[in-house]
């Protein structure tokens, strides 16, 4: 800031009065604008759209959180392991032709998967749900109505997803549902994890998925292959969506491929008496 010459002595005196407070507001200011960007920072880190970096092929990638920072909740997105085991899971929106195919190929390669259901998939699907459970696979809750759950933090709210699906889940089938929870979109908050802790559950995310659920843009086999080959771990937890056509023709030849690579299939259960 130039201060003018030709100022009198006094008004000199305000002059470098302004400049100085002029500095010490601009500074202010900077404060401030760190202040918020901490804030924005911390905010992030309590809502957040779980992703993932992939460093290299046939390693695990980085999480949002790590293995430990989930541990503490209850939930985990892999098994920190060197063992060459997946664990299979399936989202569950609804129904369009294509899960029994995929049960099929589990089936015949005795593997149990784990499979994550809304309520509409309940409600329009009994038969279907009943033999998931008939064939030892696991069901697990992906709520009720599929919202965006990082926003719903009411102590009422978010037990109700929850419970509204375990309630038609267990009249359909008699049996009690098994308390592994996925968030939908992956999308949560610390809250969210802490209240299904709270009520039992294990939160589980992934370490492995592709775009598979676009109806009207189903990618190629070799497409899948692609990306299901290379970015295979030790510990990996698969997501795969039972809409996917593409999943129902390539899971049996995508089973065989793994297991050729020297994998093996385990319940989700297992992870979850890790965490």
């Amino acid at each position: 800031m130039k201060i003018p010459t030709q100022l009198k002595p006094i008004s000199k005196v305000a002059a470098y009065l302004l400049f100085f407070m002029a500095a010490y507001l601009l500074g202010m200011g900077a404060a401030s604008l760190t202040s918020s960007k901490t804030t924005v920072a911390t905010s992030s880190e309590a809502n957040s759209n779980w992703g993932l970096s992939f460093q290299e092929d046939g390693k695990a990638p980085v999480g949002n959180a790590s293995c430990e920072e989930l541990k503490q909740y209850h939930a985990a997105y892999m098994d920190d392991t060197e063992e060459k085991v997946i664990y299979l899971t399936f989202d569950c929106g609804y129904e369009n032709g294509n899960l029994p195919a995929i049960l099929d190929a589990l089936k015949k390669h005795q593997a149990v998967g784990t499979f994550f259901v809304v309520g509409n998939f309940l409600e329009t699907s009994p038969d279907l749900t009943k033999r998931m459970v008939k064939e030892g696979h696991i069901v697990g809750n992906h709520t009720y109505h599929h919202p965006d759950m990082s926003q719903i933090s009411s102590q009422e709210s978010f037990p109700k997803e929850l419970k509204d699906v375990e309630e038609l889940f267990q009249e359909i089938t008699g049996e009690t549902m098994s308390h592994y929870y996925r968030p939908p979109q992956g999308k949560y908050s610390t809250e969210n994890l802490k209240m299904a802790s709270q009520m039992g559950y294990n939160t589980f995310f992934w370490s492995l998925a592709y775009v598979d659920w676009l109806q009207d843009q189903q990618p190629s086999s070799q497409e899948a292959f692609d990306k299901l080959l290379s970015r295979i771990h030790p510990g990996a937890v698969v997501l795969l969506h039972s809409t996917s056509s593409t999943n129902a023709q390539i899971l049996d030849e995508l089973l065989t491929k793994w297991e050729d690579m020297g994998y093996h299939f385990a319940p989700l259960s297992d992870l979850a008496e890790k965490i």
